[in-house]
């Protein structure tokens, strides 16, 4: 709006409506902090990885309770349920067969339970598929649940060799993992998680490297009523003689274990 005097001729003015809207400066929307939503910052503390590690934690606690509780070993006196059988018996102790080694039941349990339960052939079979099938579980949820907690921890000389091994030769350190004797399933499968080792050669290598040892319980498991076959014999054998090499393998090596 201009004023009397401009009107007659004079200056222009502007009004003080629009001089206080000339001066004023625009804020940007983005400067303004806008507060962060409730439910968003729950998620963020429930996907953080110590989160993500005390859910791990939890689950193979309860993992460990029912083992406990439910005693799968009882299959080794009991016998599978009389209302399965076959194919679809296999297939069932296939899938218990992987969660137990999730839940730490000892392998050479499992592996002599699916030979008296199922024979040489079909037994072997049977805890070959649960034992990629464990290996999987384990390896998924210590990938997914425990890596990003842990691998800032792996400081020691002995842990980054371990993890270097792992990372750069996945596929032979992973088989002759499985082909040592004495070394934990669920260890190993959790091991290998937290490095950098793919998920191919992971479980190609454990079908390979678990076959010799699951091949032998399996066998002393279908040959157990007849301790003085000669393949129950063998399997003693190709049980005992790797234990043994294993672990004078390992006492000449203490100095350079001790020495890392």
């Amino acid at each position: 709006m201009l004023d009397a005097h401009t009107r007659s001729g004079g200056t222009a003015t502007a009004s003080p409506r629009a001089a206080a809207t000339e001066l004023a400066v625009p804020v940007p929307v983005a400067a303004v902090a806008a507060p962060v939503p409730l439910l968003v910052r729950l998620g963020r503390v429930l996907l953080s990885p110590w989160a993500r590690l005390s859910l791990l934690v939890a689950l193979l606690t309860a993992a460990g309770a029912s083992v406990l509780l439910f005693e799968p070993q009882k299959l080794l006196a009991d016998g599978w349920p009389p209302q399965l059988g076959g194919m679809t018996a296999a297939l069932v102790f296939a899938v218990a067969y992987g969660l137990c080694t999730v839940a730490f039941v000892p392998r050479p349990l499992l592996n002599l339970a699916a030979g008296a339960l199922f024979g040489s052939a079909l037994g072997l079979a049977t805890s070959m598929v649960g034992t990629v099938l464990g290996a999987g579980i384990a390896f998924g949820l210590g990938r997914v649940l425990g890596q990003d907690a842990l691998r800032p921890l792996l400081r020691g000389r002995l842990l980054k060799a371990a993890d270097g091994q792992l990372s750069r030769h996945g596929m032979r350190s992973m088989l002759a993992a499985r082909l040592f004797p004495g070394l934990p399933f669920w260890g190993v499968n959790y091991c290998a998680s937290v490095s950098r080792m793919r998920w191919t050669p992971f479980l190609v290598a454990t079908a390979l490297g678990s076959i010799p040892n699951t091949a032998a319980y399996v066998v002393a498991g279908a040959r157990a009523s007849a301790p003085t076959s000669p393949l129950f014999l063998i399997a003693l054998a190709a049980i005992a003689l790797p234990t043994v090499a294993g672990a004078v393998v390992a006492w000449r090596k203490r100095h350079h274990l001790r020495g890392a």
